[in-house]
């Protein structure tokens, strides 16, 4: 059995609820199938503008942001890795899109905007793209900021801090229990 297989299994048992299922549905795509350079060349600007994105949808708290779990240096290598590049440029091109939209609403790139500002337009963006799935068809492509959001969520609750500091985690678990009271407030289980 191959990875791509054993990933689609694992994620049909699971019930293809996982954050990202595309990814492990589909896997990643053989070296051969991309494209040379282009869409997924991305600088060390870019992995600090997708920090700063993935840090004003899972900021710190009293458990670590999504810039403590490098989620932009993780989204970057899932783009050029597992995405086709259909996805790769809607997600490039979204990168742009977000930072007009900075200009447009603020008169300033979004590094350059307050954490508040940020948020509202990210928030903007985020009801945006709700808007357009309900109204998506299906051949049209995905949003960019659905695709951001993803891979923030995949790369924080995956990441070493995400894991063990923001969700709930036993590292050698005990027996199984399968019903365990939950009280509101808790923090879910790492799995």
């Amino acid at each position: 059995m191959n990875r791509r297989d054993a990933l689609s299994r694992v994620a049909l048992i699971m019930g293809g609820t996982v954050i990202g299922a595309n990814l492990f549905l589909e896997g990643c795509k053989p070296a051969d199938k991309k494209a040379p350079g282009a869409v997924t060349d991305f600088t060390p600007d870019d992995i600090a503008y997708l920090d700063e994105i993935a840090e004003t949808i899972i900021p710190a708290t009293d458990t670590p942001g999504a810039k403590a779990a490098k989620v932009g240096a993780f989204m970057t290598v899932m783009v050029k890795d597992c995405y086709e590049e259909k996805q790769q440029q809607t997600f490039r091109d979204g990168l742009d899109k977000i930072n007009d939209a900075s200009k447009k609403k603020f008169d300033n790139a979004f590094m350059a905007i307050t954490p508040q500002q940020r948020h509202d337009l990210l928030v903007t963006i985020d009801n945006e793209q709700k808007e357009y799935n309900k109204k998506k068809k299906k051949d049209d492509p995905e949003h960019y900021f659905r695709l951001m959001k993803e891979l923030t969520l995949l790369g924080y609750f995956t990441s070493e801090p995400g894991c063990t500091q923001a969700l709930r985690y036993v590292e050698t678990p005990g027996k199984y229990e399968g019903c365990i009271p939950y009280h509101k407030g808790e923090k879910a289980w790492a799995l």
